[in-house]
């Protein structure tokens, strides 16, 4: 394939940095080496300091690999996290390249549907599933009613591989869908016109093409199963690095050096994840004559096509769907165990909520709310430093607040105690324990999300018109505030959105650091209601109003910036 030469958009021009921005550049620095450089870095230092000597070790890592089951729990993590990159990618693979490519009615309606997994909490999921999955859930009991055997779809690694593939699979439909538009569909006709078609196209044209889409989606789903930490600990899966990092802190103290060794190896699974899908792509030309469209146009299905492609889609949808109709079922049912469906239905669940458990969805709107802000406001700085200015070192503000997402929850939270627990307030508290802790760790675990968000928004936005407007007086501070924010707040609000969903249901960090019933989130909640039989209606009613919540908050947030783009319309 030919290279066409690309026409580069005209780049923004940078000024010298004012002493206004340098202040804010070493503000925005010193809360990135307080919150995630200081916390990850206590992390690496204890994981090479041999214990009551102080000194520099590697013993640390030689226990660990000499250790059975750290191995053990080492191999079940790439495991578990490659087989859910090779499930989600059967999920979303079908439903991304039907959706299209096709003439598919509803195909809106599908990619809506399959995005909503990653709105739910999976160690939630994971309960659910159960109902239906497990040995005495639905299926195997009328699988055994019928034909006299059993499958063990939730037996141990399996069952962590199906909960997390169904819940993060959106991470590929998304991007594969979006790399598919993409794609000049002329390379598809002038392929078809040399008698290439059907998988042998797909395999040899529209997949090697759409194939940074794919890599960026897998490598989240790999990264973001390898260091979940409830959906094992609920499927009652303990070898997996993870959980056994949570486990040693909590069991043996921080003290302990084995837990620091598995955050490094948890850091470095990471890192070596997004590094391994960004070398993939090293040296290669992706790049099309235009951005979708082309010669060729959706093609409409033969009946047998449409028949075999909706049965496909169906089969699919309804078991991504299957966490989230199980959950609902379970928080109206008063009995529902070793049966098809429930034995009867209350809302007897959803009273307890509200009267006993409203404190977490305060909690929750309060910490998400604030993670989400402080999120917002540092990406817009970030971003303008980057974009806008000549500023020494501000590649390296952009560096860090991105390599959060390399960060496993369990290793942050674990940093934040090492680090803060030893401080302590006048009266005696630590530090680690105040809730301002827990709404700090979800802001920096969220910042990548809301500063991707604020510089794409920041790259739409003409340098022209803030010159315009400090030609006529304003200040650069006014010009910011009345040009540049308005300008960019759909991104602006898009990274709020997505901030405030994902934190309003983390857990793998607040895990750690909540100390207190009175401080816990939502998601706190959840675990400790799934942990026993007995609480698992309440936490399904928890879990569906924290579902509703995300919805209600992603809804808004679609309404909000296609009501902003409307006044733009109108206003050109």
């Amino acid at each position: 394939m030919t290279a066409v030469p690309k026409i580069a958009a005209p780049r923004a021009r940078r000024l010298p940095a004012t002493p206004g921005q340098i202040v804010l550049a070493l503000a925005i620095a010193a809360f990135l080496l307080l919150f995630l450089v200081l916390p990850v870095g206590t992390v690496l230092h204890a994981a090479f300091t041999e214990k009551g000597t102080g000194s520099f070790t590697l013993i640390n890592f030689y226990d660990f690999v000499r250790t059975e089951l750290f191995m053990r729990s080492l191999w079940n993590s790439f495991y578990v996290s490659a087989m859910s990159v090779v499930w989600a990618s059967v999920f979303a693979l079908p439903l991304a390249y039907l959706t299209t490519r096709f003439e598919f009615r509803g195909a809106a309606i599908v990619q809506t549907l399959g995005f909503l997994p990653l709105i739910m909490p999976p160690f939630v999921g994971a309960v659910a599933m159960q109902l239906f999955f497990g040995r005495n859930g639905s299926i195997n009991l009328l699988l055994d009613d019928w034909f006299g055997f059993k499958i063990g779809f939730m037996e141990g690694l399996n069952g962590v591989v199906l909960v997390q593939s169904i819940h993060y699979f959106p991470f590929i439909l998304i991007n594969l869908s979006a790399a598919l538009r993409n794609i000049d569909r002329a390379m598809e006709e002038a392929a078809q016109n040399l008698g290439c078609s059907g998988f042998r196209l797909f395999r040899r044209i529209v997949f090697p093409l759409a194939l940074p889409g794919y890599l960026a989606g897998a490598s989240l789903v790999f990264v973001k199963v390898f260091d979940d930490l409830a959906t094992p600990l609920l499927l009652n899966v303990k070898d997996m690095l993870a959980p056994q990092a949570y486990l040693r802190v909590t069991s043996i103290g921080i003290a302990d050096p084995m837990g620091y060794v598995i955050s490094v190896v948890l850091i470095a699974a990471s890192v070596l994840a997004m590094w391994l899908s960004a070398a993939a792509l090293k040296g290669r030309d992706y790049a099309t004559t235009q951005r979708g469209g082309g010669g060729l146009a959706r093609r409409r299905m033969t009946a047998r096509e449409a028949v075999f492609g909706y049965a496909i889609v169906l089969l699919v949808l309804a078991l991504v769907l299957a966490p989230h109709l199980g959950l609902l079922l379970l928080s109206f049912a008063t009995v529902w165990s070793f049966s098809p469906l429930p034995d009867g239905y209350t809302v007897a669940h959803y009273a307890r909520v509200f009267g006993e458990s409203s404190l977490y969805i305060k909690n929750t709107l309060i910490y998400a709310t604030l993670a989400g802000g402080i999120d917002v406001v540092l990406g817009v700085a970030i971003a303008y430093l980057v974009l806008r200015t000549r500023l020494v070192g501000r590649e390296w503000l952009d560096w860090a607040a991105s390599a959060a997402l390399a960060i496993p929850g369990v290793v942050l939270g674990i940093g934040y105690l090492r680090s803060f627990y030893g401080i302590t307030l006048p009266d005696g508290t630590p530090l680690a324990a105040l809730w301002i802790t827990i709404v700090l760790a979800l802001a920096i675990r969220r910042l990548p999300y809301a500063l991707r968000a604020c510089h794409a928004a920041l790259q739409q936005v003409s340098v022209s018109l803030e010159e315009a407007a400090e030609n006529l007086g304003a200040t650069k501070a006014r010009t910011v505030r009345r040009v540049v924010v308005p300008l960019m707040a759909g991104g602006i609000l898009a990274g709020f959105v997505t901030s405030f969903a994902t934190a309003a249901v983390e857990l793998s960090a607040t895990l750690m650091l909540v100390q207190s019933n009175s401080d816990a989130p939502l998601a706190y909640g959840l675990y400790v209601f799934m942990q026993s039989a007995a609480g698992r209606g309440p936490g399904a009613a928890l879990g569906v109003v924290a579902v509703l919540l995300v919805a209600l908050c992603t809804y808004l947030s679609h309404l909000v910036i296609e009501r902003g783009q409307k006044a733009k319309g109108q206003g050109h």
